[in-house]
């Protein structure tokens, strides 16, 4: 890391309403992201504090850059809008809106209702790798999550993370997934708080209120995302700026520009 980054505190904790939240950098406006699926909904600890340092170091040159998870012990049936929220509640109390937001994966959808339902809380919106549902492949593969995480076969589910997530080195990253298994969902205890992502997320359908969305936003993703209409969603945002990575698929954070052409969005009117 550079001598900025080694200079900043990660710090982790939870918020007031049980909110697991991690928070690196000092900038006058405040970042938070909207985390993609986790089966453990804790503060991160270990390597994790560091893995996501590094990931987000970019952003925390500039920004008060909050990662946030969802609360542990979810209930079922406990909805996107239930999860946004969650989320309205810690800005409000404890973040000096508004903020800009993004929403990853999993992470988007929960987004694009904050959005529309409290866009005073929300100066620019960011979606990555998401959109407004899922289309059909990317329903059955998180159902199969479902159903192998809840029978306790957590190194067959790995497998279909890889599969879904490792790119170019599939073949490779889909037996290293097995061989680690519970590893890969960070070992939870219970599928339970995962399984109620993927079921809130199955349910999930924004499309007719996606015009609600007055935020300046981006959309960014692959054009072979095989989980969300990443075009189609930013189509239906009034003037959304959409970037879209050419034969990429649900990897669009591992290309070398993602940090950089969501940082010029967010800052567009410094330059």
């Amino acid at each position: 890391m550079g001598d900025g980054i080694k200079r900043m505190k990660a710090i982790t904790g939870y918020s007031k309403n049980g909110l697991p939240y991690f928070r690196i950098g000092g900038g006058p406006r405040s970042l938070v992201i909207f985390g993609a699926l986790s089966f453990k909904h804790q503060a991160l600890s270990g390597l994790a504090v560091w893995g996501t340092s590094r990931r987000y170091r970019h952003f925390a040159k500039k920004f008060t850059t909050y990662y946030v998870g969802r609360k542990p012990g979810l209930p079922v049936g406990y909805s996107i809008q239930n999860m946004s929220e969650d989320y309205a509640a810690m800005v409000r109390n404890e973040i000096e809106a508004p903020v800009d937001l993004m929403g990853i994966s999993t992470g988007g959808p929960i987004a694009q209702q904050f959005a529309a339902d409290h866009p005073e809380l929300v100066h620019r919106l960011v979606l990555a790798m998401t959109g407004y549902h899922l289309i059909e492949g990317g329903a059955k593969l998180q159902r199969k999550l479902i159903d192998l995480t809840l029978q306790g076969k957590w190194r067959a589910a790995a497998a279909v993370q890889a599969s879904i997530t490792a790119g170019p080195v599939k073949p490779v990253a889909t037996v290293v997934f097995w061989l680690l298994g519970k590893v890969v969902f960070e070992n939870p205890q219970d599928p339970a708080d995962g399984v109620a992502e993927l079921e809130a997320e199955d349910k999930f359908d924004f499309k007719n209120r996606l015009v609600e969305i007055k935020e300046p936003t981006l959309v960014i993703g692959g054009d072979k995302d095989c989980f969300y209409p990443v075009r189609e969603t930013a189509e239906r945002i009034p003037d959304a700026q959409l970037i879209l990575y050419k034969n990429t698929g649900h990897t669009a954070m591992l290309k070398p520009h993602f940090n950089r052409d969501v940082m010029n969005f967010l800052t567009k009117s410094e330059n």
